[in-house]
Formats: C-alpha cells, structure tokens, sequence
C-alpha cells in the first residue's frame, strides 16, 4: 500500500515537472531567449551559429501551452484530492503556463500574462527557500 502511493506521489511530481517545462516552451519570449542561451552556450565551445535553432517550437506552441495546462489541470486534481504535492510547485507551474500565454487574440496583455506569472514564480520560489531556512533552523 505504501508504495503504490510513493509511486502515485512520483508520477504526479512528474507530472507537474513536465507541465511546468512544457507551458516554458508556449511563450515566444521564453523560446527566443532559450534560443538565444543556446547559441551563447553553443559559442562559449566554438560552434557559431546564424538564425534561431529552436525557431521551430513557435510552431508547436499552443498545443505545448495546451498540454501544461491539462496536465496543471491533473495536478491540481491530485492535490485537491489525495493533497501529495507542493503548494509551491503548483504555484511555480502556474506561474509558467500564465506567463507562457502563446495565443495571439491575447498578445496586447502578453506583458500583464508574464508580470503576472512571474510574480506567482517568485512567490513559490521566495515560500520555498522560506521553508528551507524555517525547517533548517529547526534542526538546530
């Protein structure tokens, strides 16, 4: 019994992970500085390269966006339910699908969308080193 909920516990981690990696990927911005990482990156060893290398994932955006949202949807089911994951985490993902916002009916807020997420980013992140500090005292 314990263990199938370890399992049920690491799926649903993972699950989250994925939503939050894939809602980075819905957002012209983020992949255009992810391109831009990659080229400097790619540089820093020697390999010059001209043009966008990920230019292809605008493409493929919204049903990105889309699949972090459903599986943002699963994770909150489950936390809402057997309440096995970190409030920061859902905090932190929504913050990403929010901020990675690909649809161009909305493109005049894209700066209010990623204002937005990513104050619900910096939350999750500000809670969660506040936690450690808070359980590492503790200890003490």
């Amino acid at each position: 019994m314990k263990k199938s909920k370890h399992i049920q516990e690491k799926a649903v981690g993972i699950s989250s992970g994925v939503s939050g990696a894939v809602s980075a990927l819905g957002s012209y911005q983020v992949c255009h500085n992810i391109c831009l990482g990659l080229i400097a990156l790619l540089s820093i060893i020697g390999i010059t390269i001209v043009g966008m290398p990920l230019l292809f994932l605008t493409k493929v955006a919204i049903p990105f966006w889309i699949t972090a949202f459903l599986l943002l949807l699963v994770t909150l089911y489950f936390y809402f339910t057997k309440k096995c994951i970190s409030k920061n985490l859902i905090l932190f993902n929504s913050g990403l699908i929010i901020a990675g916002v690909p649809f161009k009916q909305v493109q005049n807020f894209s700066k209010v969308f990623i204002v937005i997420g990513g104050l619900l980013v910096l939350s999750s992140l500000i809670f969660y080193f506040k936690n450690k500090l808070y359980q590492s005292k503790n200890k003490k």
